[in-house]
């Protein structure tokens, strides 16, 4: 890890390639070059964006912006960069260790991914690895059973401003970070890790919450945090930031699940295809007036789900291979006979419709596309920043 624990200097802009989680402050975007780092986007117009740095922030997959100031994940560490010149952009601080996602070895250090092979490994029907999913091979190889190994995806404005007066940006549907006020909340794969960042440079790991297994997005609303799971949605009181106690579970079927909210009303889409095993495609409309006992009010057959945003009456949908959509949800029982808008021919799996701007931005494999959408019935595609590999 020392070969990674040092300062972290901006780099020239490289081309997309991977990309994962998407965030956009002031006229900025930042998008997540997953494992890798960091890109940052000057997006003053969106007709010409115009890359002008990449930060190597090895292991990154997740970040937050809060006052200017950069957090984002280094394998096991948080880092924190000073962006108040996105064309100088400074190393800030490091808090060590408190992320254990990756498994520790004493005399190797972290185990941060794997070489995959490919391998026809035939077992006897006496074998005790018969019939599983996935196991160890006696000589420290891990074997996946081929149906069983979906490669997982990517795990979603003009500044604004929280109720303490903190200039924050905007994430996607698909995030796992999120801040609020003064705090940082991360979700892992079964906890909520909380850090407070009274010191804004030096973030102190202040609480964590066991959730369960499966956790896979933050969305915050109000003095609530809605965690979408791989098998429902938890809903969280966060009047007490330190300490969020958990309110009910909206339980759905096994599959991932991107969750958004707007009034009395959270939408949540599953999809299958991928590694929490699903084989629904779908939109829920959860009525969450009682935040104790949310209550489907509707299910809507999708293609294939992935971030989503509302703006106003209209639902804007990453539906993956099959394109960007638009729904008007104004009546939740027709919203799958209301589609708006399909633009297809590329591949989309979350979206951020901007503050104060008639504007969507989209991510996905082929890369980073930006919709007028002042007619919702007709996004005008402003510009596209597209993947090296495409």
């Amino acid at each position: 890890m020392d070969e990674y624990r040092q300062a972290i200097a901006p780099e020239a802009p490289r081309t997309l390639e991977n990309t994962g989680a998407l965030y956009v402050y002031n006229n900025y975007i930042f998008i997540n070059e997953q494992k890798e780092g960091i890109h940052i986007v000057d997006n003053t117009d969106p007709e010409n964006p115009t890359p002008i740095a990449f930060l190597k922030i090895p292991g990154n997959f997740n970040m937050g912006i809060r006052n200017n100031l950069l957090y984002a994940d280094n394998f096991v560490d948080l880092v924190v960069m000073d962006i108040s010149d996105p064309l100088d952009v400074k190393f800030a601080g490091r808090t060590e260790n408190v992320f254990d996602s990756y498994q520790f070895y004493q005399d190797l250090g972290y185990l941060v991914y794997y070489e995959e092979s490919e391998e026809t490994v035939e077992l006897s029907c006496s074998d005790l690895n018969f019939g599983n999913d996935f196991f160890w091979m006696n000589d420290g190889r891990l074997v996946f059973d081929a149906a069983f190994s979906n490669n997982a995806e990517a795990l979603s404005p003009n500044v604004s401003f929280d109720q303490g007066g903190n200039s924050i940006g905007q994430a996607g549907s698909l995030a796992r970070f999120s801040i609020i006020d003064k705090y940082l909340y991360s979700i892992s794969e079964y906890d909520l890790r909380i850090f407070d960042l009274e010191d804004p440079v030096a973030a102190e790991l202040a609480s964590t919450v066991n959730i369960g297994w499966g956790i896979e997005t933050i969305f915050p609303y109000q003095d609530n945090l809605f965690i979408g799971a791989d098998h429902g949605m938890y809903i969280y009181d966060n009047s007490d930031p330190l300490n969020p106690t958990q309110l009910s579970l909206f339980t759905h079927a096994r599959a991932c699940d991107p969750v958004y909210v707007q009034g009395n009303t959270a939408y949540v889409t599953l999809r299958d295809g991928t590694e929490c095993e699903g084989f629904d495609n779908q939109l829920d409309v959860v009525d969450i007036t009682d935040l104790s006992n949310p209550k489907l009010l509707a299910s809507h057959q999708m293609s294939n789900p992935h971030g989503l945003s509302i703006r106003d009456e209209n639902l804007y949908l990453c539906d993956g291979r099959f394109g960007f959509k638009v729904y008007d949800v104004s009546d939740w029982r027709l919203i799958s006979s209301r589609q708006l808008a399909h633009v297809p021919g590329f591949s989309a799996f979350d979206v951020i419709t901007v503050n104060g701007k008639d504007l969507a931005i989209v991510i996905g494999e082929d890369g980073l596309y930006q919709f007028d959408i002042s007619d919702p019935a007709d996004p005008v595609r402003l510009s596209v920043l597209s993947t090296g590999s495409r």
